[in-house]
Order: C-alpha cells, then structure tokens, then sequence
C-alpha cells in the first residue's frame, strides 16, 4: 500500500487553488463578532454627528418661535448645546458605556434609558412575531410553487403576495383593523395589553402587516432555490432509493435550498426593525418606533442616538446570527471567500 503523504506546495509561483485552513467555526465567529463590533463603533460615530448636524434646533422646538435669543441660549447652555462637538461626543461615549445611556431626554427630562428599556419587549415580541409569520407563510407556499411550476397554483402563489408587498403598510394594517377588529372582532383595533395573552392578540394584526412586505421575496428565493435543486442528480437518487416525496422535499430540497432565503430573511427581519416605526404607529403600540417617531418630532437627540443605536445593535445581532445559521447549513460559507 502507498502511505498518504501531505500534498506538497506549488512551485511555480502561482497560487494554491485549494481553500486554506481556517481556524475552524470559532475563527469564523470570532470574524463575525469583530465585524459585528466594528459596525457598531461606525454607527455610534454617524449617528452622533447626523443627529447634530441636521438643521434644527432642540431649545429653539422646545421653548417655540416667540422666545427670545437669550432663553434659546440659556437652554443651549443647560443641556449642553454650546459646547464644541468633540467635547459633546466624548460625554456622549463615556455615559454611553458607564451608565448605558445616551443622555437625559430634551423633553422627558429623564435619562433615556427610562424611556428605551420598558419599551425594548413589545418591539421585539413584534419583529419576532413578524419573522415566525414570514416563515409560516413562506415554506409551505414556496414548496408548493416549486412543487407546481408553471401550473395555476404557482402562478397565484408568485402573483397574489406580490400584489400585497406593492400596498403601503398604513393602507394594509388600517385595511385589517377593519375587517377583523372592527367587523369580526376577533382582535383589538389598537395597542398591546397587558400580560403573555393579551399582548399576542394585540401584536398578531401588526406582526401580519409587516410580514406581509417581506414574504413575496422570500417566496421566490426559497422557490427558486428549490427548483434549482429539484434538477439535481442526487434528488433522482434520493427518489430512486423510494423516499417519500415529503421527505425529499423537507429533508433534502428544502435544506439545501434554505441558505440564500436564510440571508434574506436576516436582512428583511433587520428591515422590519426599522419598520416597526409605520406599524407601531398604525395600531398605536407604546414600542421604540413609537417613541423613535416622536422623538424624532420633538428634536430629542439623546433619546433618538439611543433609540437607533438599540436598532443598530439588533441589526448586527440579527446579521451575525443569520450568518452563523447559514455556514450551520452549508459549512462551506466558512471557507475565505465563502461568506458575505
């Protein structure tokens, strides 16, 4: 028998086609994590200095158009206004990692954090709650399409969600108000009660809206994927080998297809963190969109930074989580070059 030797290094000068060793899956994630970081230090900076360049002033909103130039410079002088914008940003890093808060509110005359944090739940049971929607509605419907191609069945599946992404989300939540609060009553026209219960009746109408703008797309990636690997040949063996169509479809069709819908998914669900400003408002839910919106209203820049810093920080977590689910999948996304 020949003993296996380790391949030898080319010498000719050109490069190695084969894939170098990674450090395994926890290289891959440490990357992952310093990417993550890194996006999260530029938004920290952009989002400071966005805010305080925009035209506008927060003491000029607050005390309204008949207030005289030195009370407008009185107040710009009691928050801090004044000072240079170097000088603002270093106070706004050094409370931001030791009292994890952006500042008092301009208009609440509190810290931040007392209006983010109680408001951090019924936004994210939202997106939550959007994204299982998405996927309830996506899997069974593109498996269907792929199933049926080209028949009836397909051409409804790739029409009909379509027709529902191009409505504006005021239009499709106010639509659903009417026809299941208001005539059918099977859930509350508005907000989120209290408790596990009535907080789920209050989000299923919002979480439905904003899943609504994100399932046509990931229908015709996962139903794309799926034909692609329909026309493989281990697909005819698996068939050959008398496994059931359902077990074809789930096991192997679906799963090998799931990786592009992966992604997409984690970047809709990252889109809906910033679209919950719409829905929030729609079916009045006491949530950070919400508060985003008025603060926005207001000129109240530290709740603003804090609230866009959390969505920030959701959509980091939400991009490496779905990257790490991905290379899960396919374990050839780890490999340099392999990922996103």
């Amino acid at each position: 028998m020949t003993e296996l030797s380790r391949p030898e290094p080319r010498t000719d000068g050109r490069a190695d086609p084969r894939p170098a060793r990674t450090g395994g899956p926890w290289a891959f994630v440490g990357w992952r994590l310093l990417h993550a970081v890194g996006v999260i230090v530029g938004v920290v900076v952009i989002t400071f200095l966005l805010l305080h360049l925009i035209p506008g002033d927060p003491a000029q909103s607050m005390l309204g158009n008949r207030a005289t130039p030195e009370a407008v410079a009185a107040l710009r002088h009691q928050w801090g206004l004044d000072r240079p914008l170097w000088d603002q940003f270093g106070t706004f890093v050094a409370r931001l990692f030791t009292h994890a808060d952006t500042g008092d509110s301009l208009f609440y005359q509190v810290p931040s954090r007392s209006l983010i944090f109680p408001r951090i739940g019924v936004t994210l049971e939202l997106v939550v709650l959007a994204g299982v929607f998405s996927i309830l509605i996506t899997v069974p419907l593109a498996i269907w399409a792929a199933v049926r191609k080209d028949r009836l069945a397909d051409q409804v599946i790739r029409i009909i969600p379509s027709i529902g992404a191009g409505l504006p989300a005021l239009w499709v939540g106010l639509l659903l108000i009417v026809l299941f609060g208001v005539h059918l009553h099977w859930f509350p026209v508005g907000g989120a009660g209290p408790g596990p219960w009535l907080t789920f009746r209050g989000l299923v109408l919002p979480a439905f809206t904003a899943a609504v703008a994100i399932v046509p797309v990931l229908i015709r990636s996962l139903r794309a994927g799926m034909l692609d690997v329909l026309e493989s040949d281990y697909i005819a063996a698996a068939r050959a080998k008398s496994l059931s169509e359902t077990r074809v479809l789930l096991a192997h069709v679906a799963r090998n297809a799931a990786v592009p819908t992966l992604t997409l998914l984690g970047l809709n669900l990252a889109y809906l963190v910033g679209g919950t400003v719409v829905v929030e408002r729609v079916f009045a839910i006491d949530g950070l969109g919400n508060l985003l919106f008025d603060s926005i209203s207001n000129r109240d820049f530290p709740v603003v930074q804090g609230v866009a810093l959390f969505f920030a920080v959701v959509v980091v977590t939400v991009n490496l989580l779905t990257d790490l689910a991905s290379s899960a999948v396919d374990p050839r996304l780890r490999l340099p070059g392999g990922g996103r």
